[in-house]
C-alpha cells in the first residue's frame, strides 16, 4: 500500500512510518494541511491517515475538500478527540474509519487493510492464484501449506502483483508502491532484484512473474495450474 500520513507530532509520525515500512507499506509524511495538499496533487494513494488538529487548519476541512473533489481513496481519521459527536461528524464528511490516540500500531495496520479491502469487489482477506495465497491482514503468504519467508518489500511487491494479477505493472507503478518520497533512492535495477528474488520464492506455486520488455511485469497462473 502507498499511504499518506498527515500528522504534525514528529515523533509519532516517524515511529508510525517506520512501523508501516517494516510491514511493507510505503508511507509519505505531511505535517500540515498545506503539505498534504501538495502530496495529494502529485501522488495517488491507497489510503490517507489524517489527524484532525493540524498547525494550519483542520483535517476535517481537508477531508471535506478531498470528497468535494471526488477523491475516493479511503481516509482514516487519527486524533486525540474521541467524543461520539466527533466520530459522527467525521463519518458524515466521508471518513472511512476512526482511530483514537494513543493507539497500537497493529490495530492501525489491521484497520488500513480492512478499509483497503472494502474498496474492492472481493471482500475476502485472502488472494489466491494457482497454489499461491496472500493475506495482507495476517501478513502471510503461502505456497500450498508452506509459508513463504519474505522481506517487507518482497511482501509488498507480491501484494501489488496479486491485487493486479493478469495486468501489466510498469516499473514506475511498482516503484510508487514500494518507496515513499523520502526513502533513499534505489538503484536502477532495484525492482529487477526484488522480482528475481520473488520468482525464486514462489517457485512451485503454479504462478509466474512474466517480464514484458519495455512494459513491465505481470503475475499469471501457468496453463493447467489455475
Amino acid at each position: 500500500m502507498r499511504l499518506l500520513l498527515v500528522e504534525d507530532a514528529e515523533e509519532l509520525a516517524e515511529a508510525t512510518q517506520r512501523r508501516l515500512a517494516r510491514s511493507g507499506m510505503a508511507c509519505d509524511l505531511a505535517a500540515s494541511v498545506g503539505e498534504a495538499r501538495d502530496f495529494l496533487a502529485v501522488q495517488a494513494y491507497d489510503a490517507v491517515i489524517l489527524d484532525i488538529n493540524l498547525p494550519d487548519g483542520s483535517g476535517t476541512d481537508l477531508l471535506r475538500e478531498m470528497r468535494a473533489q471526488a477523491a475516493t481513496m479511503p481516509v482514516l481519521m487519527l486524533t486525540a478527540q474521541f467524543s461520539v459527536d466527533d466520530k459522527i461528524s467525521a463519518f458524515e464528511l466521508g471518513a472511512d474509519d476512526y482511530l483514537v490516540k494513543p493507539f497500537d500500531h497493529r490495530e492501525l495496520e489491521a484497520r488500513l487493510h480492512a478499509i483497503g479491502r472494502r474498496q474492492t469487489t472481493d471482500r475476502s482477506a485472502d488472494l489466491e492464484l494457482g497454489h499461491l495465497r496472500y493475506n495482507a491482514t495476517a501478513g502471510s503468504a503461502t505456497v500450498g501449506d508452506q509459508a513463504l519467508k519474505l522481506t517487507g518489500r518482497e511482501f509488498a511487491l507480491l501484494g501489488i502483483l496479486m491485487r493486479n494479477a493478469g495486468q501489466v505493472m510498469s516499473k514506475d507503478r511498482l516503484h510508487e508502491g514500494l518507496y515513499a518520497f523520502d526513502d533513499a533512492v534505489p538503484g536502477d535495477n532495484a525492482i529487477e532484484l526484488y522480482i528475481a528474488r520473488l520468482r525464486k520464492k514462489i517457485a512451485g506455486s503454479g504462478v509466474e512473474i512474466e517480464t514484458l520488455r519495455g512494459r513491465g511485469y505481470r503475475l499469471a497462473a501457468r496453463d493447467g495450474d489455475v
